[in-house]
Protein backbone atom coordinates (compact mmCIF):
# COMPACT_ATOMS: atom_id res chain seq x y z
CA UNK A 1 0.00 0.00 0.00
CA UNK A 2 1.12 3.31 -1.19
CA UNK A 3 1.09 6.16 1.43
CA UNK A 4 -0.07 9.51 0.14
CA UNK A 5 2.36 11.98 0.64
CA UNK A 6 0.32 15.40 0.50
CA UNK A 7 2.09 18.99 0.49
CA UNK A 8 2.64 19.53 4.04
CA UNK A 9 4.35 16.24 3.70
CA UNK A 10 6.12 17.61 0.67
CA UNK A 11 7.19 20.09 3.09
CA UNK A 12 9.29 17.83 5.92
CA UNK A 13 10.57 15.98 3.54
CA UNK A 14 12.34 18.88 1.72
CA UNK A 15 13.31 20.21 5.40
CA UNK A 16 14.35 16.89 6.29
CA UNK A 17 16.69 16.67 3.04
CA UNK A 18 18.20 19.85 2.95
CA UNK A 19 19.22 19.52 7.31
CA UNK A 20 18.09 16.00 8.76
CA UNK A 21 19.60 16.92 11.99
CA UNK A 22 17.12 20.20 13.19
CA UNK A 23 15.06 19.41 16.14
CA UNK A 24 11.51 18.62 15.88
CA UNK A 25 10.75 22.01 16.98
CA UNK A 26 12.61 23.39 14.45
CA UNK A 27 11.25 21.36 11.69
CA UNK A 28 7.50 22.00 13.07
CA UNK A 29 8.72 26.09 12.70
CA UNK A 30 9.85 25.66 9.26
CA UNK A 31 7.14 23.45 7.81
CA UNK A 32 4.36 26.02 9.77
CA UNK A 33 3.23 23.21 12.08
CA UNK A 34 2.37 22.19 15.64
CA UNK A 35 5.17 20.36 17.05
CA UNK A 36 2.76 17.22 17.73
CA UNK A 37 1.36 17.46 14.45
CA UNK A 38 4.58 17.64 12.65
CA UNK A 39 5.99 14.72 14.78
CA UNK A 40 3.06 12.18 13.94
CA UNK A 41 3.58 13.14 10.50
CA UNK A 42 7.61 11.95 10.51
CA UNK A 43 6.26 9.27 12.76
CA UNK A 44 3.83 8.05 9.98
CA UNK A 45 6.25 9.14 7.19
CA UNK A 46 9.19 6.89 9.19
CA UNK A 47 6.60 3.66 9.44
CA UNK A 48 5.69 3.95 5.91
CA UNK A 49 9.66 3.74 5.02
CA UNK A 50 9.47 6.98 2.94
CA UNK A 51 11.82 8.38 5.33
CA UNK A 52 14.12 5.37 5.54
CA UNK A 53 17.15 6.47 7.63
CA UNK A 54 19.23 9.11 8.96
CA UNK A 55 22.82 9.58 7.72
CA UNK A 56 26.03 11.60 8.29
CA UNK A 57 26.84 12.41 4.88
CA UNK A 58 30.46 12.93 4.71
CA UNK A 59 33.08 14.82 2.38
CA UNK A 60 34.92 12.18 0.41
CA UNK A 61 37.94 14.47 -0.33
CA UNK A 62 38.72 15.17 3.15
CA UNK A 63 38.72 11.26 3.75
CA UNK A 64 41.59 11.56 0.93
CA UNK A 65 38.90 10.02 -1.34
CA UNK A 66 38.83 12.26 -4.17
CA UNK A 67 38.67 10.39 -7.39
CA UNK A 68 35.57 9.31 -8.04
CA UNK A 69 35.77 6.40 -11.24
CA UNK A 70 32.23 4.96 -13.18
CA UNK A 71 33.01 1.50 -13.79
CA UNK A 72 30.48 -0.05 -16.78
CA UNK A 73 30.11 -4.17 -16.59
CA UNK A 74 29.43 -6.53 -19.07
CA UNK A 75 28.42 -9.76 -18.06
CA UNK A 76 29.28 -13.41 -19.91
CA UNK A 77 25.37 -13.68 -19.51
CA UNK A 78 22.32 -12.42 -17.76
CA UNK A 79 21.34 -15.81 -15.90
CA UNK A 80 19.81 -15.31 -11.99
CA UNK A 81 22.78 -17.54 -11.32
CA UNK A 82 25.38 -15.19 -13.05
CA UNK A 83 23.29 -11.93 -11.87
CA UNK A 84 23.22 -12.79 -8.31
CA UNK A 85 26.42 -13.88 -8.29
CA UNK A 86 27.52 -10.50 -9.28
CA UNK A 87 25.43 -8.67 -7.01
CA UNK A 88 26.22 -10.61 -3.97
CA UNK A 89 30.67 -10.22 -4.81
CA UNK A 90 30.11 -6.50 -5.58
CA UNK A 91 28.33 -5.85 -2.14
CA UNK A 92 31.11 -6.65 -0.64
CA UNK A 93 33.23 -4.40 -2.35
CA UNK A 94 34.03 -1.45 0.28
CA UNK A 95 34.96 1.36 -2.75
CA UNK A 96 32.20 0.34 -4.66
CA UNK A 97 29.14 3.09 -3.79
CA UNK A 98 26.70 2.63 -6.04
CA UNK A 99 25.98 -0.60 -8.69
CA UNK A 100 22.87 -0.23 -10.77
CA UNK A 101 21.47 -3.28 -13.11
CA UNK A 102 21.67 -1.31 -16.57
CA UNK A 103 19.71 -1.77 -20.01
CA UNK A 104 21.62 -1.34 -22.62
CA UNK A 105 25.41 -2.09 -23.44
CA UNK A 106 26.85 -2.80 -20.28
CA UNK A 107 24.86 -4.41 -17.53
CA UNK A 108 26.11 -2.25 -14.85
CA UNK A 109 27.14 1.03 -14.00
CA UNK A 110 29.29 1.19 -10.53
CA UNK A 111 30.03 4.32 -8.71
CA UNK A 112 33.78 3.43 -6.77
CA UNK A 113 36.01 6.04 -5.02
CA UNK A 114 39.64 5.99 -4.18
CA UNK A 115 42.53 7.91 -3.03
CA UNK A 116 43.57 8.40 -6.55
CA UNK A 117 44.12 6.39 -9.49
CA UNK A 118 47.12 4.15 -8.47
CA UNK A 119 44.15 3.35 -5.57
CA UNK A 120 41.83 2.66 -8.21
CA UNK A 121 44.60 0.30 -9.76
CA UNK A 122 44.83 -1.66 -6.72
CA UNK A 123 40.59 -1.79 -6.64
CA UNK A 124 40.61 -2.95 -9.75
CA UNK A 125 43.00 -5.63 -8.83
CA UNK A 126 42.26 -6.45 -5.93
CA UNK A 127 38.18 -6.84 -6.23
CA UNK A 128 36.77 -5.59 -9.81
CA UNK A 129 39.00 -7.92 -11.78
CA UNK A 130 37.76 -10.83 -8.96
CA UNK A 131 34.14 -10.54 -9.71
CA UNK A 132 31.88 -13.36 -11.09
CA UNK A 133 30.70 -13.69 -15.02
CA UNK A 134 32.20 -10.23 -15.61
CA UNK A 135 33.30 -10.11 -19.92
CA UNK A 136 34.45 -6.68 -19.81
CA UNK A 137 34.91 -3.35 -18.01
CA UNK A 138 34.90 0.11 -19.24
CA UNK A 139 36.31 2.64 -16.20
CA UNK A 140 35.70 6.43 -17.08
CA UNK A 141 37.24 8.93 -14.07
CA UNK A 142 35.27 11.60 -13.33
CA UNK A 143 37.26 15.27 -14.05
CA UNK A 144 35.20 17.53 -11.43
CA UNK A 145 31.83 17.11 -10.01
CA UNK A 146 29.43 19.74 -10.91
CA UNK A 147 26.61 18.78 -9.16
CA UNK A 148 25.58 16.34 -6.32
CA UNK A 149 22.81 15.84 -4.19
CA UNK A 150 21.45 12.95 -2.27
CA UNK A 151 17.80 15.15 -2.05
CA UNK A 152 14.97 13.55 -4.10
CA UNK A 153 12.51 16.13 -5.66
CA UNK A 154 9.42 16.15 -3.80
Amino acid sequence: METEIDETDRRILVALQRRGRMTSAELAEAVNLSPSACHRRVQRLEKAKVIRDYVALLDARKLGLATTVFVEIRLAGQTDDILDAFEKAVARVPAVLECHLLGGAADYLLKVVAEDTEDFARIHRQYLARLPGVQGMQSSFALRTVFKTTALPT
